[in-house]
């Protein structure tokens, strides 16, 4: 059964069995009609009131899907519907999706329904690094992708936010190359953008590097005239007795700063235990000391009778 629309011969066919809907129509983008943005930003047509005819007779499934199909150039990709108020024998479509099908105005398209499985995962690369300057890309695509229907592997959307245009390419879908996405719980992952490069991160220095048989020197940066406790104090009474500073040590040896250990290896811990020398000087003294050998006083005198 063939109609005639607008002097080009075009018109429903049943095929595929009952149920059925596949038709042929000239193909204009959206900038033909008048205050339109909401479909140029996204994945779905405008069909004439006779397609909503045609498909309310048969038993289509629901939501209502479509394949459009380039068949000069082989090229298709799966849209919804947004409206039915094209004229007989048009409809109007996303610039972007006229881009993906090779199709200019006017030219001839092939529009058949179909039934899609519900995504579970898609993979989207963008086609300029600016998409970086997003702060939260995914949350903003899953805004966008609210205006689409259904997604097909190869197809180079177009979203806009913030009044400027990005181009994503669908790399993956899952579970089959052409998905449904209304109601559905669907993981999103992004390849890196077209041109982007890894920042280069500096070299590590190997421990190589170090020379450990020659240690730096660091007795050149020592305080050699530093002697610590040196100085004087005041006691809070004011009275000066027991206020000298202590004499210093005849053979007083300089105050040594530590050096860090060039041959230490990482994962391991060295704990220096140092013990001190005793001199013949404080055998002498131990041997002279006798314990509670002073005099004591009573703090009560005795009556004399």
């Amino acid at each position: 059964m063939f109609g005639r629309f607008g002097g080009n011969i075009f018109g429903p066919e049943l095929g595929g069995g009952l149920g059925g809907f596949k038709q042929t129509y000239r193909c204009y983008s959206v900038t033909m009609l008048d205050n339109r943005e909401d479909v140029e930003r996204g994945g779905k047509i405008i069909m004439p009131p006779s397609a909503l005819d045609q498909l309310t007779r048969l038993h289509i499934q629901y939501p209502m899907l479509f394949k459009l199909t380039n068949n000069q150039q082989a090229r298709h990709t799966h849209c919804g519907v947004l409206e039915f108020v094209a004229d007989e024998g048009r409809i109007y479509i996303p610039y972007w999706m006229m881009r993906n099908l090779l199709l200019n105005e006017g030219d001839l398209v092939e529009v058949e329904n179909v039934s899609l499985k519900v995504a579970t995962f898609t993979k989207f690369q963008p086609q300029s690094v600016d998409f970086l300057d997003i702060t939260n890309p995914k949350a903003v695509l899953e805004n966008m992708l609210r205006s689409f229907a259904c997604l097909t592997k190869g197809d180079v959307i177009s979203i806009k936010y913030n009044e400027r245009e990005y181009e994503l390419c669908v790399l993956e879908t899952k579970p089959d190359d052409a998905i449904s996405i209304i109601e559905c719980d669907m993981n999103v992952d992004f390849a890196p953008p077209v041109g982007y490069q890894e920042p280069k991160r500096p070299e590590k220095k190997h421990d190589e590097d170090v020379d450990m048989d020659n240690p730096l020197d660091m007795s050149e940066y020592l305080d050699k005239t530093f002697t610590a406790f040196s100085g004087s104090g005041n006691r809070l009474d004011g009275k000066k007795k027991g206020l000298d500073a202590a004499p210093e040590a005849k053979n007083s040896v300089p105050h040594k700063r530590g050096v860090p250990n060039y041959k230490h290896k990482k994962g391991t811990i060295t704990f220096i235990r140092t013990r001190r020398n005793i001199t013949d000087n404080n055998e002498e003294e131990e041997k002279d000391f006798e314990a509670f050998s002073g005099s004591g006083q009573m703090l009560r005198k005795k009556e004399r009778k």
